[in-house]
């Protein structure tokens, strides 16, 4: 089966980069308290970008392709979690203070899960925490939950939810470009399934994004750098989107109106007007 446009275009940028290993992207730009950025960048114009940002005669400024073993394109699955009402996809929705994300993240190449707890930090920055998972652990065993405890009450001072159910599936191709202090995450070949029912049912069939949109994200201590300046000059600028938002392309009685433009864009396919808000979290108005 021939690639698509966005994840071939993903693996001539990765490929045409010098190489940095993930021990230097962990010293050097771990940024797990970051500002970031979603574009959504046509794959002729990707190539272009990438082209000019891994560019060696930029010298220090030129990005570099995260190699992991002689892979520089790596495959992403995640699970989201959510309760039965949805409440943390309504608080970022509403765009909540006090609001998270809840997720397991499994590196397919490696095998390697993590479990994740993504907040926002007063400055409106992004907060990632996480902890490990053995390959049999369950996703929301006794480690996470206390995990996951912990993290809220630090952070926020709240309890989490007290069921939690899988909500959303994602899966997808990554090349992670690096600077010191900086990270561009570039994902193509975007597949998501959410459940009937609601939270926990059966899986529906997978949908997928457009393919040849390349989903590009700025990860850094500061709002503006080289890669958003770059993209600016292309005519592109930040759209609002998180890849939770699926949950609104795939479920038309869901509200997503804050998404609703990149929604278009990234799941053609699937393009409705959302419904009313029809699934309100637990409690919320």
């Amino acid at each position: 089966m021939t690639a698509a446009p966005a994840v071939r275009a993903l693996e001539c940028a990765s490929s045409a980069a010098h190489p940095v290993s993930l021990s230097h992207v962990m010293s050097q730009a771990p940024l797990l308290a970051r500002f970031d950025e979603v574009y959504l960048v046509p794959a002729d114009v990707f190539v272009d970008f990438a082209a000019q940002l891994t560019d060696p005669r930029r010298g220090r400024e030129s990005f570099r392709a995260l190699d992991i073993g002689g892979l520089r394109c790596f495959g992403y699955h995640s699970v989201y979690y959510d309760t039965a009402g949805l409440r943390t996809y309504h608080d970022h929705r509403q765009g909540r203070r006090k609001r998270f994300k809840i997720r397991e993240r499994c590196y397919q190449d490696s095998g390697e899960r993590q479990f994740e707890v993504k907040l926002k930090g007063k400055r409106g920055e992004t907060l990632k925490y996480r902890v490990p998972l053995t390959p049999s652990a369950p996703a929301l065993g006794d480690v996470p939950r206390r995990f996951l405890v912990e993290t809220l009450r630090s952070a926020y001072g709240i309890e989490p939810p007290e069921t939690l159910v899988p909500s959303l599936l994602t899966d997808y191709r990554r090349v992670t470009l690096v600077a010191d202090g900086q990270r561009v995450t570039c994902d193509a070949g975007l597949a998501c399934r959410t459940y009937a029912g609601g939270p926990g049912g059966p899986a529906r069939p997978v949908v997928r994004g457009a393919g040849d949109l390349v989903l590009v994200e700025t990860k850094s201590t500061g709002r503006s750098t080289q890669a958003h300046r770059m993209l600016h000059r292309y005519g592109i600028r930040p759209a609002e989107f998180t890849k939770y938002a699926a949950l609104a392309a795939l479920r038309p009685t869901l509200s997503g109106n804050r998404w609703r433009r990149a929604l278009r864009q990234v799941f053609p396919a699937t393009a409705t007007q959302p419904g009313r808000d029809a699934d309100r979290p637990d409690g919320a108005t």
